[in-house]
């Protein structure tokens, strides 16, 4: 078995801690069945603070895994390919049921083709942190551009008016997994850690769930959207 650094799993864990009751508060306030308030900075930035959290440790574990697989350009792809259906399968879920809403270009799509991309980018270093940083700026700029069609969801280019409940285009977003592949090539030479760290008395559980956050993500968005689905039905 592959060392595992606790403290990735750790932060993932509470990452998706994070995101699950995000959305179950979001679900909540869409369909009306309670009001939860609160203002910009806990609907526009936390959201997007805890899917960086997600991506930069994608990153990170890019790095890590790179260091220790000679077979990385087939394990990276064959991933990415897996996580990006799963991507599919919560936007074919989405449009059967909120066709308003589609989750296009969502999380998981993203981090799947992130994945994918960055067999050409793992081996660079300070590189990756000068490239994140212009594709942040980069996206920063895209999002101003509108089309007409759905085509280029994927780089950040949204028609007018555009609705969707997870957008996470590569432009920004890719710019966060390469910070977190430089990140993980620094802390973690050779894939092996460089700085020392302590467990705390949450470590087992956190990193429980941080070990298997795709699984719990996968659970809470398909439970949370056919149950809060059928109350909201019912209620409106």
């Amino acid at each position: 078995m592959r060392e595992r650094f606790w403290e990735i799993d750790f932060s993932r864990g509470i990452a998706i801690i994070l995101m699950v009751a995000f959305n179950y508060l979001f679900a909540l306030q869409y369909f009306h069945i309670y009001q939860t308030g609160g203002g910009w900075l806990f609907w526009w930035l936390f959201p997007r603070i805890v899917a960086s959290m997600f991506i930069m440790l994608a990153g990170v574990s890019i790095a890590i895994s790179f260091s220790k697989r000679k077979d990385y350009r087939k394990h990276f792809f064959v991933r990415g390919v897996k996580i990006f259906c799963l991507g599919l399968v919560i936007t074919a879920v989405t449009w059967l049921l909120f066709p308003e809403e589609t989750i296009f270009f969502g999380i998981l799509h993203m981090i799947g083709a992130g994945i994918i991309i960055s067999i050409f980018f793992v081996r660079f270093r300070v590189l990756n942190l000068l490239i994140g940083a212009v594709l942040i700026s980069a996206g920063f700029f895209v999002e101003r551009l509108t089309t007409n069609n759905l085509w280029f969801l994927w780089v950040g280019i949204a028609p007018e008016n555009f609705h969707t409940f997870d957008y996470f285009p590569l432009l920004p977003w890719l710019g966060m997994m390469l910070i977190g592949i430089f990140a993980g090539n620094t802390l973690y030479k050779k894939g092996k850690r460089t700085f020392e760290i302590r467990k705390t008395s949450l470590s087992k559980n956190m990193c429980f769930l941080g070990r298997h956050s795709l699984v719990i993500y996968m659970l809470h968005q398909v439970l949370l959207v056919l149950v809060l689905y059928a109350v909201g039905y019912i209620i409106l």
